[in-house]
């Protein structure tokens, strides 16, 4: 049973012999894929707060000192991104922020929002209003929030992390991996198109990279709702001194992810803190969101790559790149979605997984599936001309 699940009543079983099989893959065991794929984003990191304390995390600030966007800056940094060619507004902070900073909790009140996640509900809305989809990363969630940050995204994810109840999760303030997966299923449960994944080198050992990785297929195959897993390595920064795993250890855990993972679940690693041209005969078939506005912020240290750099990836494993929007094809209502792709189940908690308000705003969308061959002058770095 792992750390927490009790609380959470979080009922993910993994089976030994499946956690065998996987110790025992390495990359020839695993074939590559066909295309490369990218979304292109605006990463708007909506406050720095965060009530845990992670001891590899350079994100959140401590109380006193973090930041919260305005609406005005959320819509100046939207329409930034749109004029880029951006299709994505990423929305990222950390978990229950208002809990422990009653500076950050009194300016939303005097905003006239009850929470951070009131806050972000509205965020959501300005990006969709300047023309971008929003994908948020807010931490851990309840089903009824889920319900209701489900009606203004295309995508919402959370890092599993790990399975294992490792020393850089410790402290007053810890998060589990209960509560995590109980996260993860609250999203399955209200049919949202997620992303997750993997964090390697914190502590974690083979077996619990293994049982991470199965516990997010089980997940999956109950709801049909990953989308994507990322696969990403720590980096050493001023708050920490984890090494960075070598390259055999990326191209083991890699391999290790595809095998254990539906065929339909991409697997992703960020090409600013991985070598991904290295990865891609592991099973890697996304780099994630990348940016041509802004940084990386989670990682401020590690530049984003250009258009050409991800060629390179793309070049590196003889396969094409193709732009895609942070909605993954299978999940787009019929109208929208590529010829030949097949439908994600039906969520039963409600009408097909895209709302009416996002789907309107993909609908105005070609860039899906998009081949990128040329760079189209004057657009920014990351900008493309399609076929």
């Amino acid at each position: 049973m792992f750390a927490g699940a009790d609380e959470y009543d979080v009922d993910v079983a993994v089976d030994e012999r499946a956690v065998e099989r996987l110790l025992s893959v390495r990359p020839a065991d695993v074939e590559p894929a066909d295309r490369l794929t990218f979304a292109r984003n605006v990463f708007i990191p909506l406050t720095t707060a965060c009530r845990y304390t992670c001891t590899y995390c350079t994100y959140y600030d401590v109380p006193g000192e973090a930041s919260l966007l305005s609406p005005d800056e959320v819509r100046e940094q939207c329409r930034v991104g749109a004029d880029a060619g951006c299709t994505e507004a990423l929305f990222t902070f950390g978990d229950e922020p208002d809990d422990r900073y009653t500076g950050i909790h009194d300016t939303l009140g005097e905003w006239g929002f009850d929470s951070i996640h009131d806050y972000l509900y509205r965020a959501c809305e300005i990006a969709l209003e300047e023309g971008l989809l929003p994908h948020s990363n807010p931490g851990d969630l309840t089903e009824t929030q889920f319900a209701s940050l489900g009606e203004v995204n295309a995508s919402m994810g959370v890092m599993l992390e790990t399975t294992a109840d490792v020393d850089a999760h410790s402290g007053g303030r810890r998060k589990t991996p209960g509560q995590r997966l109980n996260t993860i299923r609250a999203a399955g449960r209200r049919g949202v198109p997620f992303t997750t994944g993997i964090l390697v080198g914190i502590g974690e050992g083979w077996r619990d990279r293994a049982e991470s990785l199965l516990a997010i297929r089980e997940l999956h195959e109950r709801h049909g709702h990953v989308q994507e897993v990322i696969v990403q390595n720590v980096v050493p920064n001023e708050r920490s001194d984890f090494a960075k795993p070598d390259l055999e250890t990326m191209r083991r855990v890699v391999a290790m992810a595809r095998a254990a993972l539906p065929a339909e679940v991409s697997v992703q690693v960020p090409p600013n803190l991985s070598p991904a041209a290295d990865l891609v005969d592991c099973g890697i078939d996304d780099l994630g969101g990348v940016s041509p506005v802004t940084d990386d912020y989670i990682n401020p240290a590690y530049e984003w790559p250009d258009l050409d750099g991800l060629r390179a990836v793309a070049d590196a494993g003889g396969m094409p790149l193709r732009e895609r929007l942070p909605t993954y094809a299978r999940f787009l209502p019929e109208g929208v979605r590529p010829v030949g792709v097949d439908p994600a189940p039906a969520p039963t908690s409600r009408d097909g997984w895209i709302p009416p308000t996002v789907r309107e705003r993909i609908r105005e969308s070609d860039v899906h599936g998009r081949r990128l061959r040329g760079v189209a002058r004057g657009d920014g770095p990351l900008a493309v001309r399609g076929d």
